[in-house]
């Protein structure tokens, strides 16, 4: 059978005879001569056929695209002037002696042979074909070589894999729950997992202290490029540790990934508090490749003749900050005005700035309708503060603090693309000391989950939950959040005080009451971290989804275009699981 994989041939095999099985990538006849580039897993080599074996010559010249054959040849070197420098196999070639065809192929609903502008929806409905694609395909090596490199690193650790159920109760976590009806339990349900959260701690509680696993997730939520109903995350817990641990465990256990797979080092992770991002970046997940910034200006707009700015500059809840755009003033007006569109989208009234072209000038030197607000010591004092520079725009947001934050940290991540300022290679960075809770339509949730430690005692808790901060840290890269975890409650009394501060008490204990029972036992103080593994290999691909990363990914809508699921099941079935549709 097989000797060698298309890709793996090199110069070094010249002269031996090999085996080769795969797909027609390309045929050429080059005037009695005909090449075939024949394609599996891991690559491509040419194959020569010429008319000195006639049966196989025939063959050859019968064969097309995707065709499947099995190939005796010859490995010999290409001939002068004709190595592809492009290819890992660029310097050889087989001399084909015998072709079988295996198997036929239909025209493709797609060509292969070179990237092609083909629809989302026709990749995913033939995903099958799509996924021969050489791109694809060192996708799904990569992705098969990094869960490798996570293994390899937990085991040495000390950690062990453990599987969790995939049938569990409903316990939402921040998103909907997909539900299995029961066959054999009348009119209840079990619910796929959002994660391995409360298992993981169970499995603390019972001695395992170290656990791992590439755990597969579920979540009935809107999509967007970086999610899916089912995915795939590095699920990791440790008992009898720290923040600091859990942290440079992770660190350790990405620049392992990143070299043994990417031949990458990572650069040092450093740590932002949650204020500092937000306040610096507009974001908890700051790309730190854009080297912009946002600026506080609030203090320097309390007294000014201009209420949209004073407005927010004297709300304890509002913010009003700057963002310098270097070279900016090189844009055409119409784009510029265009970023007032965009942050309308993040709930922004409007976008208000200043074209430098003399910064020397003060306020003559500068365009802007909002200049006749602001004095003249005011606009040297945006000067200094801002760093303003001939040529820049510095744009100004003024609402409540959160509005404020995600508009300009949505204008400063497009800044940042159209004035190609975003640097190259990789920049992570931590992410910690979260508010425990967020206030929506005026009532707490956690924000990240109800099983967090808080970074106070109960009684604190008790009295000012609003204000609590919580033992939690996200990974995030490329501005991208890769993953968060935290220190979690191991005492009963914490964790009926944070359902306490929840409103949840009573149903808590119907949702959570094995939880709250296995904390009388004995649990040890436990933490961990949660990373997306499809994230994580989107950034390292360098994609802009994450179903460019997966082998059988859904749509936006959650749907499988390929095997046509969801689908209507019959009523038998129906009747089996006692469900009536309405």
């Amino acid at each position: 059978m097989r000797t060698h994989y298309c890709g793996d041939i090199r110069s070094s095999d010249v002269g031996a005879s090999v085996v080769l099985f795969g797909w027609v990538h390309r045929r050429r006849d080059h005037g009695g001569v005909i090449f075939l580039d024949i394609r599996d897993r891991a690559g491509i080599v040419q194959v020569v056929y010429d008319p000195d074996t006639p049966e196989s010559f025939a063959l050859a010249d019968r064969v097309r695209n995707e065709f499947v054959l099995g190939i005796k040849g010859r490995v010999r070197p290409r001939p002068e002037g004709t190595v592809n420098p492009d290819m890992h196999t660029g310097e050889i070639e087989v001399l084909g002696l015998e072709l079988e065809l295996l198997n036929s192929s239909d025209t493709p609903p797609f060509q292969l042979d070179e990237y092609t502008e083909v629809g989302e929806d026709i990749r995913l409905r033939y995903r099958y074909i799509d996924l021969r694609r050489p791109e694809m395909q060192e996708r799904i090596r990569m992705r098969s070589r990094a869960t490798a490199a996570v293994r390899h690193f937990l085991e040495s650790e000390g950690f062990l894999e453990i599987e969790t159920p995939m049938l569990t109760r409903a316990t939402p976590e921040g998103a909907r729950d997909y539900l299995v009806p029961s066959r054999t339990h009348r009119g209840k349900f079990y619910a796929l997992p959002q994660s391995p959260q409360l298992f993981k701690q169970l499995l603390m509680i019972s001695g395992m202290d170290r656990y791992y696993q590439i755990a597969r997730c579920f979540r009935d939520e809107d999509l967007r490029h970086d999610r899916q109903p089912e995915f795939t995350q590095i699920d990791v817990e440790m008992s009898f540790t720290d923040e600091a641990q859990i942290m440079d465990l992770t660190e350790r256990m990405l620049t392992h990934l990143f070299a043994e797979v990417l031949d990458v080092q990572l650069p040092p992770f450093p740590v932002l508090t949650w204020h500092e991002a937000k306040r610096d970046y507009g974001s908890d997940k700051p790309d730190l490749r854009n080297p912009l910034k946002l600026v506080d200006v609030a203090d320097l707009m309390r007294e000014v003749d201009f209420n949209v700015f004073r407005g927010p500059a004297n709300d304890p809840e509002g913010r009003v900050a700057a963002l310098r755009a270097p070279g900016a003033g090189r844009l055409p007006r119409s784009q510029i005005d265009g970023y007032t569109d965009f942050v309308k989208r993040y709930g922004a009234k409007g976008l208000a700035y200043i074209k430098v072209n003399a910064v020397a000038e003060g306020s003559k030197g500068m365009q802007s309708p909002i200049l006749k607000f602001l004095p003249d010591e005011i606009v040297e004092a945006l000067v200094e503060r801002v760093g303003m520079e001939d040529g820049d725009v510095v744009f100004f947001g003024a609402d409540i603090e959160d509005v404020v934050n995600e508009s300009l940290g949505a204008l400063r991540d497009l800044l940042g693309s159209d004035l190609d300022l975003v640097g190259e290679g990789f920049a992570p960075c931590w992410v910690i000391d979260f508010p425990m809770f967020e206030k929506v339509d005026g009532h707490l949730h956690p924000v990240h989950h109800p099983f967090t430690r808080p970074a106070c005692s109960a009684e604190e808790l008790r009295a000012n939950p609003e204000n609590a901060l919580a033992h939690a840290y996200d990974v995030v890269l490329n501005g991208c959040e890769l993953g968060g975890g935290s220190i979690r409650i191991h005492t009963v009394e914490m964790q009926e005080q944070v359902f306490d501060a929840l409103n949840i008490g009573q149903e808590a204990r119907v949702k959570f009451g094995f939880l709250l029972d296995a904390l009388k036992y004995g649990c040890p103080p436990h933490g961990g971290i949660a990373l997306g593994l499809d994230r994580l290999l989107m950034v390292m691909a360098g994609v802009s989804s994450i179903r460019e990363v997966m082998a059988f990914p859904k749509t936006q809508t959650a749907s499988c275009l390929m095997t046509a699921a969801p689908n209507d099941v019959d009523e038998h079935q129906l009747r089996e699981l006692h469900i009536r549709l309405r």
